[in-house]
């Protein structure tokens, strides 16, 4: 717990590095294309084994597939909702992930968090928003009510520091290592981490609904409350970011 308020400063100082090593890990998993399926097309004639599976590879909706490139804005911002929520949710499930943080915090606050973040980069991405300073003000109002007077940008210093933080928290993926689920798993764990160094701001975040939290209270089916919860959580950021971006112009129709 901290002794007093939290300076804006300091909540930039920890969105920037975030921002930095969420856009790599976001961008990898929308534009990869590790089987050449982006603008892939069966035809009707005699199809291999190996064709007739890429074909139907092609033909499912995720990032990298000519079938991702025909949805619109709203479809693709959908499809980031299910993808982080369902990941945050399997990672969160999978404490070995987080090594020492998983012992030492709470899930829900960390990796909720982390969640959202990224969720954000990445409704942000769909609209074509990828400046840094928009985006670090975008999670700064959705995920702490701030509105950071950010000047001209980083200091020289500030700027290094926020680079060398965003590689720490890439771990293997900044040495360009492929991202595997597990890579990516420890890397959103460090993201909940460096989110959870402003620990009082984070009930500022948008959580689910009253009765979510009265069923995350009772025994048992706890678990099941605090995910609704997350998910609803999810689903609000993901709203509060499209109006964020709409107010200032940046949405795309």
């Amino acid at each position: 717990m901290s002794d007093g308020p939290i300076p804006d400063a300091a909540v930039v100082g920890i969105l920037r590095p975030f921002v930095r090593a969420t856009r790599p890990i976001l961008s990898a998993l929308r534009d990869s294309d590790p089987f050449g399926l982006r603008g892939r097309a069966g035809d009707d004639g005699e199809r291999s084994t190996r064709d007739r599976i890429l074909d139907a590879l092609a033909a499912a909706p995720v990032p990298g597939t000519a079938a991702w490139a025909r949805m619109d804005v709203a479809a693709r911002q959908r499809w980031w909702i299910y993808r982080v929520g369902r990941f945050a949710t399997g990672v969160a499930a999978i404490p070995g992930l987080g090594g020492a943080l998983a012992r030492t915090l709470p899930v829900g606050a960390a990796i909720g968090a982390a969640a959202q973040g990224m969720l954000l980069v990445a409704v942000a991405g769909e609209h074509g928003v990828t400046d840094e300073d928009h985006l670090v003000s975008l999670l700064a109002w959705v995920l702490f009510r701030r509105r950071p007077d950010l000047g001209g940008g980083p200091t020289a210093a500030e700027d290094a520091a926020a680079d060398a933080r965003a590689a720490e928290i890439e771990g293997d993926l900044a040495k360009g290592s492929r991202p595997t689920a597990a890579r990516i798993g420890s890397a959103v764990w460090r993201l909940g981490r460096a989110l959870y160094s402003v620990e009082d701001e984070l009930d500022k975040r948008p959580h689910g609904r009253f009765y979510h939290e009265a069923l995350g209270m009772l025994p048992v089916v706890g678990v099941l409350g605090k995910y609704l919860g997350e998910w609803s959580g999810l689903k609000r950021a993901a709203r509060e970011a499209q109006r964020w971006l709409a107010g200032r112009g940046l949405a795309k129709v």
